[in-house]
């Protein structure tokens, strides 16, 4: 629109952008939405709208506005993940800092490269840092922890894209969302000026929806094998509460040792007698949850005696969430997944390859990291335990394996359920394999590799014995992730170095 004079004059939809570009508001906005983007309560339409009002925010004005941003982050991720980790007050601080900076991060790759890019091709640096970042971070210690592309489960065909990205191609979309409607919002929502950019977001958008939804038709099909799999009758730590107080000082008596073996092996007898009856039942795998079989280093040949023989009477594949405390030793911690063959033969013993960051990690026994494969009739089985399933790169291992079947045997708290539990499912999507994660103290599930739900058990809401039955496929598939791994992480981070360098050069060829 022109004044008679010829001079341009700002269109109305221009003019409300300004008016509704008030700093305060577009903080308010985004602080708000972002205490349900992710973690505890998420909301999966918050994760794609706060972004939008932040990056909104930071874009405009002085450099300190990043500070706030840092700020606001740090804080909405320390409420977002409340609870969740294991550790002491000032460790949180650092953590929740450390994660506040990472969330940070393509704030301010957007903030110094805005300028630098021209046009539509300005929106991607947000989404390439976003999920270049996003892959950086899962290689941490906490792994894929804190992902925005979690916020987004039960969304099936958007999950699907993970079989192609992994979970850092839905964190490009959600960033790239609010790129594209930010970019809009500077060009006043003028249509005619914002035309392609729109309908080639819409169309990638579209294409994204349109391969989940195309990739859902096809539900796996085929035999499928019963899985049994158990929680321990007592989850008490230790026979009583001053034994455990000197498990964890060292200070063990004679007479402590004795009682551990007696109620360890009370647990055991229950874990294995229960399993012979979901073996009667029809299941032809069978195993229980991380840790819920305590076993005294003396009682070690016991237990492994009776599973060998159990699995051998009832021809079944029989998995024991066993940990083994070496009293008085450096790191006494073993915590393993040992799985018995239908003819009682010990196949494996894994050891679990990433203890929690911590305690756990500062007992535990270290591990070689690979996992292990064993072909049956089943399917091709592999295993992984709690905290491992955090590690996409580790699961690579289980897709490239070409697993069919993952067993996860897990041990979580009321914090992180049913949240933890859900992670693991991208991995199954993300690698092709179908997944039974048995999580005492949390959710257990059995998905296929669409992370389709088969089977469902809460701790918490489940009275009495705890058992998950589920009837899972037998064949899993390899995915485009499972082929070429990280391959479009690595790419949106060189493509963010090429975005940050093309403008410099079209600068110094123009003498600018």
């Amino acid at each position: 629109m022109t004044t008679s004079d010829g001079a341009s004059r700002p269109s109305v939809a221009a003019a409300a952008g300004k008016r509704s570009d008030r700093p305060a508001i577009l903080l308010a906005l985004s602080a708000f939405l972002l205490l349900f983007a992710n973690g505890h309560n998420s909301v999966a339409a918050a994760a794609w709208l706060a972004p939008l009002f932040l990056l909104r925010f930071v874009r405009g004005g002085r450099l300190w506005r990043l500070l706030v941003a840092y700020g606001v982050a740090t804080a909405a991720w320390a409420f977002q993940f409340r609870g969740m980790v294991p550790a002491p007050q000032p460790i949180l601080a650092v953590i929740w800092l450390g994660y506040g900076a990472f969330a940070t991060l393509p704030f301010l790759a957007d903030r110094l490269l805005i300028r630098r890019v021209r046009g539509f091709a300005a929106s991607l640096i947000f989404p390439c840092a976003a999920m270049g970042f996003d892959y950086l971070v899962s290689l941490l210690p906490y792994g894929s922890w804190g992902s925005p592309a979690y916020s987004q489960y039960g969304n099936l065909p958007l999950m699907q894209w993970a079989s192609v990205t992994g979970i850092y191609g839905i964190t490009f979309l959600i960033a790239w969302f609010a790129s594209v409607v930010n970019w809009a919002w500077e060009s006043g929502f003028n249509w005619a000026r914002i035309r392609r950019g729109a309908l080639t977001y819409a169309a990638v958008f579209a294409v994204v929806l349109s391969f989940g939804s195309a990739r859902l038709m096809f539900a796996p099909s085929g035999p499928t094998v019963r899985v049994a799999s158990l929680t321990a009758p007592e989850m008490t730590t230790f026979p009583n509460a001053e034994i455990a107080a000197r498990v964890s000082s060292r200070t063990l008596t004679a007479d402590d040792l004795q009682q551990i073996g007696v109620w360890s092996r009370r647990i055991d007898e229950d874990l294995l007698r229960r399993a012979a009856r979901e073996a009667d039942a029809g299941a032809k795998i069978v195993f229980w949850g991380e840790a819920n079989s305590y076993v005294v280093p003396q009682d070690e040949p016991w237990i492994m005696a009776q599973a060998s023989e159990l699995a051998r009477t009832k021809m079944i594949y029989l998995g024991m969430g066993n940990v083994v405390y070496h009293y008085g030793e450096p790191k006494p911690l073993e915590n393993t997944l040992v799985l018995f063959a239908p003819d009682g033969s010990l196949i494996w013993k894994f050891l679990k390859a990433h203890p929690v960051p911590g305690g756990e990690a500062m007992m535990s026994r270290p591990s070689d990291g690979r996992l292990k494969f064993v072909d049956t009739p089943h399917g091709r089985l592999s295993g992984v335990i709690c905290f491992d399933a955090d590690s996409v790169q580790l699961l690579h291992q289980a897709g490239r394996g070409r697993a069919d079947l993952v067993l996860d045997p897990s041990n979580d708290w009321r914090a992180i359920d049913p949240w933890h539990t859900q992670m693991a499912v991208f991995r199954a999507i993300e690698q092709g394999f179908n997944i039974v994660r048995h999580t005492s103290r949390g959710l257990s599930v059995a998905a296929d590799y669409q992370g389709r739900v088969r089977g469902l058990m809460d701790h918490y809401e489940t009275p009495g014995e705890r058992q998950l039955v589920a009837e899972v496929p037998t064949k899993g598939v390899r995915t485009v992730y499972s082929r070429v791994g990280d391959l479009f992480s690595w790419l949106a981070l060189l493509g963010l170095a090429g975005l940050a360098l093309s403008r410099g050069r079209t600068s110094r060829k123009s003498g600018n």
